[in-house]
């Protein structure tokens, strides 16, 4: 890609609107709502901005291993990452993020599964 698309949508701030959306839907999900019942979604929100800015190329990054200590006492199932994975898609696609784009988010998302997933689910 020769442009980021994190410049292409804008950076933190167009970033952290489309996270901010992202998380109400997830709060409202039957399938992972519960996972932040007891979470600090303030402090949550901030580290998926930098999560997803870093997926599009923006200056942050996560290393696998980061991703598997945050995850690693949740117990998340394939159907759990099926579910974030389709909301975020749905949100993007709302923040008016191209087709291609969109995929482009996912893929790298997916790239990751087996780092969010817990060892015996992956």
């Amino acid at each position: 890609m020769s442009k980021a698309l994190f410049d292409k949508y804008g950076g933190f701030k167009s970033v952290s609107r489309v996270v901010m959306a992202f998380y109400d839907k997830i709060l409202d999900s039957d399938q992972v709502g519960d996972y932040f019942d007891d979470i600090d979604m303030p402090k949550l929100i901030d580290h998926q901005t930098k999560f997803i800015s870093s997926l599009l190329g923006g200056p942050v990054s996560y290393s696998d291993e980061r991703l598997r200590r945050a995850h690693a006492s949740l117990d998340l199932t394939h159907e759990d990452f099926d579910e974030v994975s389709r909301l975020l898609g749905e949100t993007l696609a709302e923040h008016d993020f191209s087709p291609q784009d969109i995929d482009t988010v996912i893929s790298e998302i997916e790239a990751r599964r087996t780092c969010i997933l817990s060892t015996g689910r992956a």
